[in-house]
C-alpha cells in the first residue's frame, strides 16, 4: 500500500474514534433510562445524623444525554425534588444537578467502567466550600447507586453525604 493510502486509511480510522466513544457512552446512558425506586441515607450537614430516605427517579436517555428527575422523602413528611442533566462529549461528561435546596450546581467528569465520576461545583457553600464529588454507578442488570462525597471542613477527611441504592421498576 502506498504511503498516501496508508495515511488516508489512518485518518479514516482516527475519524471513527470519537464516534465509537460517543456510541459507547450513549449505550451506557441508555441502560440508565427508566423508572427507579430505592432507599438510602442523606447527611444534610457534616456532623449531623444521617436521614433515611426513600427515593423514586425517572431517567430519560437521548443519545449522549441523560436527564434524571425524582423525589426523595425523609422523616416521614419531608419530600424534596432532585434532578440532573448530563451530556457526554466523547468520554467527558458535563451537566447540571439541582438538589433539595434548588440551586443549580455544575457537574463535570468522566466514566470509568460502570461508574460516572463527577466533580460537583455547588451553587452555594455546602459544608464550608463549593466542591464535592458524585458517582452514578450501574449495579448489575437492574441496580443503580447514587453517592455524594464531601470533605469534612474540620478534619479534611472525605465523607459520604448521600448513599442511595435504586432498583429498576
Amino acid at each position: 500500500m502506498s504511503p498516501f493510502l496508508q495515511r488516508l486509511a489512518l485518518i479514516g480510522l482516527l475519524a471513527l474514534l470519537p464516534v465509537t466513544g460517543l456510541a459507547a457512552e450513549s449505550d451506557f446512558l441508555q441502560y440508565l433510562q427508566g423508572r427507579w425506586n430505592g432507599s438510602g441515607t442523606v447527611v444534610r450537614r457534616i456532623g449531623t445524623a444521617p436521614i433515611n430516605v426513600n427515593c423514586s427517579l425517572t431517567s430519560t436517555a437521548k443519545g449522549p444525554s441523560l436527564s434524571m428527575k425524582g423525589q426523595c422523602r425523609g422523616l416521614l413528611v419531608v419530600s424534596r425534588s432532585i434532578s440532573a442533566d448530563i451530556t457526554a462529549n466523547g468520554t467527558r461528561y458535563t451537566g447540571v444537578y439541582v438538589g433539595p435546596s434548588g440551586g443549580r450546581s455544575a457537574l463535570s467528569g468522566s466514566r470509568q467502567g460502570n461508574t460516572i465520576n463527577l466533580n460537583v461545583r455547588w451553587a452555594k457553600l455546602v459544608n464550608g466550600d463549593h466542591d464535592a464529588t458524585m458517582t452514578i454507578t450501574r449495579v448489575g442488570n437492574n441496580g443503580l447507586a447514587l453517592q455524594t462525597i464531601d470533605r469534612d471542613p474540620g478534619t479534611g477527611k472525605s465523607l459520604v453525604t448521600s448513599d442511595i441504592k435504586l432498583q429498576r421498576q
